[in-house]
């Protein structure tokens, strides 16, 4: 029977070897963790390679992703449909082994890591999921959901800030099915980190409210196990820290940075595998090592008896197991698309005048009892964001629920939020400001890459929320967060597309959205059953004219009453107003559909919106003119600021006019 020292050495070797071989990579950090790595996966980690996406499995994320070798060996060596050829493509192109770990459950990868940290705050999540859906759906005698989460985390992860956001929240929330690994080699890019990495990590931890081993031998197996027994016991979240060597077993380059982020070179290649005393050529392992690894078997009888315990469950609670299956599933409960839809038809019946953050509220309170999946929040927002829907228990550290206070944290927020998704179950969807979505906006672009179904609410979305001046009003927000590929952004005009916002939102389980919801009042809109029906494909005619439109008025959100009025004013013209509250969607619809409510033929178009609109561009082409907002905004009343830029219904009827005029003589 081999070494644990030599499992842990099979590490090593795959990952030296396939970062030789792509002349690229992080050879260090696998190298440095990989006796934690052994310990953790074959003694621990509850998994099966046969079915990576079984629902009570443990949760493993590499948060420091540069070191993405380390879960492509442990993957393939455990047994996962990760090949010795998928080993060697390391880093190359349409591989199933990038260069930082990208989600792909197929293969065993949970999450997308490469920015510092935000693998780590995913693993948060990803706790969090698992303890909301025990404290629903485990009773007395059946612990259907019943797993850890595992993250391994460097010096990287924790300078950055969005750690200090997520783990002081864990500790609040007393996460103790969290276990985190630090790889504390004191080594990063840029060499040695005392001269900028001092803290006392231990002590930040322990303020924080987490369990701390410190000092654990990193390559010591049997501290390590140790380590792992005494988190497992904790009530708390438990930060293992363990001292490494990065590069471990390289006999010139370990324990510096020469290790880091380059490969380690042929003759030095060869001098570890004398030092580790590993013969074999590059990506090969003996079969008595990979035989040690395989985790099949044990993974099919771990499923097996968690099926075992499902269908005793289903017996006993059958209306539970029934909802618990279908949000693992994914599938939205017919409940919603009744609960959603009344809610539509009282809009149009009873239509208020309202700011489209308060519409967004009401929305979430009508179908918030048909979404047991739903999780809200707000970054210390919700009286401002209205993301506390009617019903919704707050979670603490005590108590389940549907709601979670975060704190000033949008970054952890916003990669919690991930975190949740990706664990399955649950549908979040957190507040802050638009203007604070900077803080958040590489979780977005994480969730937008990942594809996860995630809900941004993000209100006072203009300077038309006023006195907090230029700080807190948005100028380029809305246009900055469409260049997201695959994110989409809707800003809505008024009740009724609120609610269909909210309605596409949650079918749409292919990729986040984000709400751009005002602070300032909107203007009643007239809707028919068929625009309502048309909001969903993000542009809709909302106000035509009799035969071929002169002039097209496109507008979002609070300018498009704005637009009405100018139409009403233009009466002497044959003028269209197109809604647009979603650009992307808008896009992917047919060409014939967006040549009905675009006509190519008809080129004076005009745009309005409060902010920057470079996006516009696509709609209006180069002779359209636009009514927006290029600098930053100013403290005062909303409405007068709006005046102040010329958002106004007079400014866009005199542009309007001109544009006609222009039109006229051309013609």
């Amino acid at each position: 029977m081999p070494t644990q020292r030599m499992l842990a050495n099979a590490i090593r070797a795959l990952s030296m070897d396939a970062v030789e071989q792509a002349a690229s990579g992080h050879p260090g950090m696998p190298m440095g963790m990989a006796d934690i790595a052994e310990v953790l996966w074959r003694h621990h980690l509850r998994h099966n390679p046969n079915n990576p996406s079984w629902a009570n499995r443990d949760r493993f994320v590499v948060s420091n992703g540069h070191g993405s070798m380390l879960l492509y060996s442990v993957l393939h060596l455990s047994g996962y449909p990760l090949s010795r050829d998928d080993l060697r493509a390391f880093r190359q192109l349409h591989a199933k082994t990038p260069g930082h770990p990208e989600l792909d459950l197929d293969i065993g990868v949970e999450t997308t890591t490469g920015p510092l940290g935000q693998g780590l705050a995913n693993a948060i999540g990803m706790a969090l999921a698992e303890r909301l859906l025990a404290q629903r759906y485990n009773r007395p005698g059946h612990r259907v959901i019943d797993h850890h989460t595992y993250v391994f985390t460097g010096d990287g992860c924790l300078m950055e800030g969005i750690s200090h956001e997520a783990c002081s929240l864990a500790g609040t929330l007393g996460l103790g099915k969290l276990i985190a690994f630090y790889d504390d080699n004191g080594i990063s890019i840029d060499g040695p980190i005392d001269g900028w990495f001092t803290d006392d990590t231990p002590a930040r931890f322990r303020a924080y409210g987490w369990h701390v081993v410190a000092e654990v031998g990193g390559h010591d197996a049997q501290a390590v196990e140790q380590a792992i027994l005494d988190a497992k016991e904790d009530p708390r979240p438990s930060l293992i820290c363990c001292q490494t060597t990065i590069g471990y077993g390289a006999p010139n380059k370990q324990g510096t940075a020469d290790t880091h982020g380059a490969p380690l070179g042929e003759e030095e290649i060869a001098q570890v595998r004398e030092c580790l005393d590993w013969p074999h050529p590059p990506f090969e392992v003996p079969q008595d090592i990979l035989e040690a690894w395989d985790a099949r078997v044990r993974g099919a009888e771990l499923e097996a008896e968690w099926n075992q315990q499902m269908e005793s469950y289903a017996a006993a609670h059958p209306q539970e197991a029934q909802e618990l299956s279908r949000r693992l599933d994914g599938r939205l409960p017919e409940a919603f698309t009744r609960a959603i839809d009344e809610h539509i038809q009282s809009q149009l019946q009873e239509p208020a005048r309202a700011a489209t953050r308060k519409h967004s509220g009401n929305t979430l309170d009508a179908i918030a009892a048909s979404l047991p999946e739903l999780l809200g929040g707000s970054a210390d927002l919700t009286g401002s964001n209205n993301t506390h829907a009617k019903g919704f228990d707050v979670i603490t550290a005590q108590d389940s629920g549907n709601y979670l206070y975060y704190g000033v944290r949008e970054f952890g927020m916003g990669a919690m939020m991930n975190g949740l998704a990706l664990h399955g179950g649950i549908i979040p969807y957190g507040g802050t400001f638009l203007t604070f979505s900077d803080y958040a906006r590489n979780a977005l672009r994480m969730a937008a890459l990942m594809q996860l179904h995630v809900i941004f609410v993000l209100t006072h979305d203009s300077v038309g929320l006023g006195e907090d001046g230029p700080t807190h009003q948005p100028v380029e927000h809305v246009d900055s967060l469409r260049l997201i590929p695959g994110l989409e952004v809707w800003r809505p005009a008024d009740a009724i597309e609120t609610a269909v916002a909210w309605k596409c939102a949650l079918q749409h389980n292919q990729g986040p959205s984000a709400m751009a919801l005002s602070r300032q009042g909107v203007d009643i809109l007239e809707h028919s059953t068929q625009t309502v029906a048309l909001i969903a494909r993000g542009g809709y005619v909302l106000s035509d004219c009799e035969g071929t439109p002169e002039l097209i008025l496109i507008a979002t959100g609070s300018e498009l009453g704005l637009a009405m009025q100018c139409a009403q004013d233009l009466s002497d013209h044959r003028v269209r107003v197109v809604s647009m509250p979603c650009m992307e969607r808008f896009a992917r619809q047919e060409s014939a559909y967006i040549e009905e409510v675009l006509p190519s033929q008809c080129r004076a178009r005009i745009a309005i919106e409060a902010g920057v609109g470079a996006c516009w561009r696509r709609w209006i082409g180069d002779q359209g003119r636009l009514l927006g907002i290029e600098e930053f905004g100013h403290s005062a009343p909303g409405a007068r600021v709006m005046e102040h830029f010329g958002i106004t219904a007079e400014n866009l009827t005199q542009m309007a006019r001109n544009v006609l005029g222009q039109e006229s003589n051309h013609t």
